[in-house]
């Protein structure tokens, strides 16, 4: 916390408890920092015990009349915040990028992929549908209806600040829950304009509320009694402890966790179309993306094609995502550029050959930014920390193998399972692929393999805990109780049937 910035010129980040936009009461403080220039922007309040209570209190008072307002009621106010959302597109993606620091292209993406899914949430009348059996036995039907469960809430991670909590509250709200929302620390700002919106869209007073804080409002919100279901992106250390603590307290919970996504390039694929895509998925957004690509495992005669992609890294330009053409932005703090830098040190101490070195760009007007630029190891194995850890930034790892069953074995021996990808052009050999792979989101010739909001996003393995994943079919189903109904109406003629002692309906 830094008291030193408590000063009256500097907003603060407000909590949202009961449909009012509120100043916290709390004395701990953090500053949100613009990584591209180290200015304060605001200031965010860690949310005191009280204020997160009265926060999960407001929800459950809420729901009680929130869970009976009609479908198309829920489904309305989501085509209005679409709208919203479109019509201050340029506002949201210029203070997503002076907190975040990606590029502003890029922040309206972060925005847009949100949006979908909000136009999705805008369908949950055909999509919250029960089912029915008639007639399962003599006058007996049986019939399911998908009910909300209460108050959920979401804790949501500094790369994708406006996507992610749009993953969360909209589809959690247009199924009849109530919600309360942690964003990152790091960067809350486009996340409570985003709220407002929401808010001005028509969603009630209580039904989403907004916290501010860390470890604490983390524990509080896996611990709380009246929340029913926690949804988190983030880190496997962070979300590990969450889906273990929320679990155990009696809640779902659904963890969207680490990830060392891997592509594999085959000698048949497009050369230029797929060192495009390499470069585009492993350095941009600084490689802050649980989707970002930063291993590929070059096949055979590709191996001769790394020049060309380090040709391709040299051309991308390194500036404040503020300025137009920029392709790798800063890093989001100090301390995860420290970070970064100190993984390209251990590479080389562990042998990998440093092929292209992005530390300590040139960036004249910002030299006080956290920027590193495209970096490139060959060489890399297992056991290697950049190999071994998510660097979550523009440094990419190259592999060789011999074909494609090498290939295939080594990304199944990696314990993440978020995405992975193949260019080739063989139809046969993607279908290998997709059938033999261990990962749960594959691409062909596509190298951020995340489904549109229709299918839900399924990472697997050590980057997912909890077996629903968010938006699409599988979160209708996290975010709602199944009831089974089985019913039957006498008439006269069944009064004579007597007493049934066995298990079976006549």
């Amino acid at each position: 916390m830094n008291a030193s910035t408590a000063t009256q010129s500097i907003p603060t980040v407000k909590l949202l408890i009961d449909g009012k936009f509120v100043e916290s009461t709390t004395t701990q403080w953090r500053d949100v920092v613009n990584p591209a220039t180290q200015e304060v922007l605001a200031r965010v309040p860690f949310a005191t015990p009280a204020e997160i209570d009265a926060a999960v209190a407001s929800g459950k008072e809420a729901f009680k009349t929130w869970k009976k307002t009609p479908i198309g009621t829920r489904a309305r106010i989501f085509l209005k915040l679409q709208q919203l959302i479109r019509e201050n597109m340029g506002e949201l993606a210029a203070l997503l990028t002076a907190e975040q620091g990606k590029t502003l292209p890029d922040a309206e993406g972060d925005v847009f992929r949100g949006l979908e899914v909000v136009e999705h949430a805008a369908s949950i009348g055909n999509l919250q549908l029960g089912e029915l059996a008639n007639n399962v036995a003599n006058g007996v039907d049986t019939y399911t209806i998908l009910q909300p469960l209460g108050v959920c809430a979401g804790i949501t991670p500094f790369n994708f600040p406006a996507m992610i909590p749009l993953w969360m509250f909209p589809m959690a709200i247009a199924t009849g829950n109530t919600f309360v929302l942690k964003p990152s620390e790091q960067d809350p700002m486009v996340t409570m304009r985003l709220c407002e919106l929401a808010m001005e869209a028509g969603i009630p007073a209580g039904v989403l509320n907004v916290i501010h804080g860390g470890e604490d409002a983390v524990n509080a919100i896996c611990d709380h009694k009246d929340i029913k279901a926690v949804s988190f992106v983030g880190s496997t250390k962070v979300g590990t402890h969450v889906y273990n603590r929320a679990t155990l307290a009696g809640k779902r919970a659904q963890c969207m966790m680490g990830a060392k996504n891997h592509a594999i390039v085959m000698p048949d694929a497009n050369k230029e179309q797929t060192l495009n895509a390499i470069a585009g998925a492993a350095f941009g957004a600084a490689g802050q993306r649980c989707m970002a690509l930063p291993v590929v495992v070059l096949v055979g005669e590709t191996q001769q094609w790394i020049p060309e992609l380090i040709a391709k890294a040299q051309t991308l330009k390194i500036n404040a995502g503020t300025e137009k053409g920029t392709d790798v932005g800063p890093v989001i703090s100090c301390a995860a550029l420290a970070r970064v830098e100190g993984l390209i040190e251990r590479g080389i101490a562990d042998g990998a050959k440093l092929e292209l070195d992005g530390r300590k760009p040139n960036v004249p007007g910002f030299e006080k930014g956290n920027f590193v630029g495209p970096t490139i190891f060959s060489g890399v194995k297992p056991g290697m920390a950049v190999y071994d850890q998510e660097i979550f930034g523009p440094v990419l790892a190259l592999v060789a193998a011999d074909d494609i069953d090498q290939a295939i074995e080594f990304i199944n021996d990696n314990p993440n399972g978020n995405g992975t990808a193949i260019f080739t052009q063989s139809g046969a050999a993607a279908r290998k692929f997709q059938e033999e792979i261990d990962v749960g989101q594959i691409g062909i010739n596509v190298p951020i393999p995340v489904p549109v909001p229709l299918f839900s996003f399924t990472g697997s393995r050590a980057s997912k805990l909890g077996d629903l994943g968010p938006y699409g079919k599988q979160v209708v189903m996290f975010y709602t109780q199944t009831k089974t109904v089985t019913a039957r109406w006498f008439d006269d003629s069944t009064t004579s049937h007597g007493v049934n002692t066995t298990i079976s309906l006549k």
